[in-house]
């Protein structure tokens, strides 16, 4: 009897903490918990439910789809109820799914496509025209945003094509592309406002705008993966209705696949978990579907998803952690940096514990004291960021971070370097340990002067047994110099073979190019993009040393801030010393001049390039341009002469229309660099 009642009190519990938890997903957009942690929630109901069923309650969140609340847009009815997906987390759970498949005897093949992280919705077409746009809300009753969803450019209000249904449900999602969603949260800083925390919330509250010239203002985009209630629509495979949606003008996505083998499956799976970040949308995941539609009338339903299709769902990006402190650290120009202090917490496959906070004013902007609950992202291989506190569950016990007066590491009283710079930094470059470690790391890095072996281990251990005072000294460095420092020895005494490596390394990277090395000096503002333009403007470091501020801010890419910084940089002995020494090493301190055989077809030209391509990476556009004689701007402004638009462009592209600058789609593009003018 105590158990009865104690599993009873557990069920009650977790049905109430997952209905809190959809409240404030599905109508507030502020939830408080990853999805990662939701989705344990529901999986620990669902164990307990499956045991003990006699106490699962009648309005169980494990039967209903979605949060299945109102707020205050009219509610309808979606013809044909929009089924959630179950989920799995690893391929031992996928191989299961697979075999319950198999049981059932029919010859298949599976559709694999990636799973948007956006905003569910059904578009009702009648004889061809858009009716309705609803929410998925609870899988029955959605919210109607038809207004709003009509100011989306990629959703037709009627259909175009042969054989057009009498009546038609379309499922999809609406999204927020992530390049237009950086660029749209930018404009909110600038602003003063507060910006999103992610795409999805942005989709979410962009969509649920009373004003639908809101909603038109941002550009939202939708990709559609299936039909609810249709008349007149005769297809055998789930492919096949895509190609039928693609042809009646509907958003189809090309990033999916018939597999005709579990190996194909997690195949692709794996590709897009590893490439999740060069998709023009969020994913969260890969969803894998049986193709053929017969086989899925077979399978049938749950209550709330269907049994022949599955979502794989990738490592969360998002979770939440306890902050412990905000401590600072310092950086190579002396910048110094809060930075958060957590409990281990698992996000996007791997364990971390510290994130940034970018500067003071960001963290009394953010809210954020210490012993707060933080929600902390990680994409791809960008340094977690805390994007902000968990109000709700606070103590009272949390305390505000105080920025220390003195360095951490040399105890240099920190002054901020301009007036109005919100950064403050620690003046002693010379000498303080942590800015001298981190600016011999930056120069081994692949960015740089891609150095191996020049790691933080080795940097640290050159400047602790006193190899190195400064990096002036770096290329000067023996086999004579590493045998006194035990990271480059072995056991026995003698030097391992990382010393070689490294000694080889540094020889290699003395014949690295001009920008290179104006990037390895660590001067303030001076980035791979300026680099590049002094080289070919000045080609010898002695020249860009010798040039006026005027001369320097005249280059093209550089400008005054750069260009004080440069000059203020050559001004201070010890600077011109790395130089020197670095000479007098070998370090080559000219742009060594290559023949550019490349047809000069953009001489003249600045192009602005926005959306995915598919033949070109978005370094690799960039490259392509500057070998055709062109130059690349981040900005688009009556200077430009062509924007490139690719897959789900971002505002650029308005602006471009804006300004009646030319937009060229990729194989106008391709024809520009052939010499051929649109």
């Amino acid at each position: 009897m105590v158990k009865s009642t104690e599993v009873r009190r557990q069920i009650g519990e977790l049905t109430e903490i997952i209905r809190d938890h959809q409240f404030r997903y599905y109508v507030l957009d502020k939830p408080i918990i990853s999805d990662g942690e939701f989705d344990a929630l529901l999986k620990e109901l669902q164990a307990l439910e499956s045991k003990y069923p006699e106490f699962k309650d009648l309005n169980s969140p494990t039967e209903l789809v979605g949060g299945g609340f109102s707020t205050h847009f009219i509610q309808h009815d979606h013809i044909e109820k929009m089924m959630s997906l179950d989920n799995v987390f690893g391929i031992e759970e996928l191989e299961t799914w697979f075999e319950r498949i198999e049981k059932s005897g029919a010859k298949n093949s599976w559709l694999c496509e990636v799973k948007v992280d956006g905003l569910a919705i059904n578009l009702l077409y009648e004889k061809g025209k858009l009716v309705r746009a609803l929410t998925r809300g609870n899988g029955t009753t959605g919210e109607d945003v038809t207004l709003n969803i009509k100011t989306i450019s990629a959703i037709p209000h009627d259909l175009s094509g042969k054989n057009i249904p009498e009546l038609l449900e379309v499922r999809g999602e609406v999204f927020f592309p992530v390049e237009a969603f950086n660029e749209f949260n930018d404009g909110l800083e600038e602003e003063g406002k507060q910006r999103f925390a992610n795409p999805r919330n942005a989709a979410a509250g962009s969509l649920r705008q009373k004003d639908p010239r809101i909603t038109a203002s941002r550009p939202l985009s939708m990709v559609v993966h299936g039909i609810g209630a249709s008349s007149g629509v005769s297809v055998a495979a789930q492919s096949d209705a895509y190609e039928l949606l693609k042809s009646w003008g509907l958003p189809t996505s090309n990033r999916y696949k018939v597999a005709q083998s579990r190996k194909e499956v997690i195949d692709f799976i794996n590709y897009y978990e590893k490439h999740r970040h060069d998709v023009e949308h969020e994913i969260d995941g890969a969803v894998v579907k049986v193709n053929e539609l017969s086989v899925q009338q077979e399978l049938g339903f749950t209550s709330r998803a269907p049994k022949w299709a599955i979502a794989f769902k990738y490592p969360p990006e998002e979770v939440t952690t306890r902050l412990l402190d905000i401590k600072v650290s310092v950086g190579r120009t002396g910048r110094v940096t809060p930075f958060a202090f957590m409990e281990p917490v698992v996000v996007a496959g791997s364990t971390v514990t510290n994130a940034t906070l970018h500067n003071q004013e960001e963290v009394e902007r953010k809210g954020i004291l210490i012993g707060d609950i933080v929600v902390i992202r990680k994409a791809g291989d960008v340094i977690p960021e805390v994007l902000g506190p968990v109000v709700e569950r606070r103590t009272g016990n949390e305390k505000p971070f105080v920025m220390p007066k003195k360095c951490p590491d040399c105890s240099t009283a920190l002054r901020a370097m301009t007036d109005g710079d919100v950064d403050l930094r620690c003046p002693n470059s010379q000498s303080c340990p942590a800015q001298l470690r981190e600016r011999i790391y930056y120069i081994g890095s692949r960015a740089v002067l891609d150095i191996d072996v020049l790691g933080y281990e080795a940097a640290t251990a050159m400047l602790n047994d006193k190899l190195l005072t400064d990096e002036s000294g770096l290329f000067s460095l023996t086999s004579d110099d590493l045998s006194r420092s035990q990271f480059f020895l072995k056991k026995d005494g003698s030097l391992g073979a990382n010393a070689e490596k490294f000694l080889a390394a540094l020889d290699d990277a003395k014949k690295r190019p001009l920008w290179r090395v104006i990037v390895a000096l660590s001067i303030r503002h001076v980035g791979p993009t300026a680099a590049q333009a002094l080289a070919k403007s000045f080609a010898s470091l002695e020249a860009i040393a010798g040039a006026s501020q005027e001369e320097l801010a005249r280059v093209d890419g550089v400008g005054g801030i750069i260009a004080e910084s440069i000059v203020e940089w050559f001004s201070i002995d010890w600077h011109r010393n790395i130089v020197k020494q670095w000479g007098a090493a070998g370090v080559s301190l000219v742009d060594a001049k290559v023949e550019n055989t490349t047809p000069q077809t953009l001489v003249g030209l600045t192009l602005v390039v926005t959306g995915s391509l598919v033949d070109f990476t978005r370094d690799g556009v960039s490259e392509v341009i500057a070998l055709h004689g062109g130059k690349v701007s981040s900005s688009v402004s009556k200077k430009t002469d062509y924007v490139v638009v690719g897959d789900a462009p971002g505002s650029k592209a308005t602006k471009a229309e804006e300004l009646g600058v030319p937009i060229l789609d990729e194989a106008g593009f391709k024809a520009l660099l052939a010499g051929i003018k649109p």
